[in-house]
């Protein structure tokens, strides 16, 4: 049995994926408008598939969720 590898996106990556500006994308996550992100290490990630399920969903509020 094989077992997915979780993908994770950079700030810089999400930002180009919802074609936003850095910044703006730290006023989503401040505001609750994106999904929220991990820590790994000193380094902040989302995982494609929570971002890509987000989407597929209409990109509802993260209070929505």
């Amino acid at each position: 049995m094989q077992t997915e590898e979780a993908v994770f996106l950079t700030p810089e990556d999400l930002a180009k994926m919802l074609k936003v500006s850095e910044r703006t994308l730290w006023r989503l996550l401040s505001g609750g408008k994106i999904p929220e992100p991990v820590r790994i290490g000193g380094s902040t990630r989302w995982r494609l598939a929570e971002v890509q399920e987000w989407v597929a969903g209409g990109c509802p509020a993260r209070n929505n969720l």
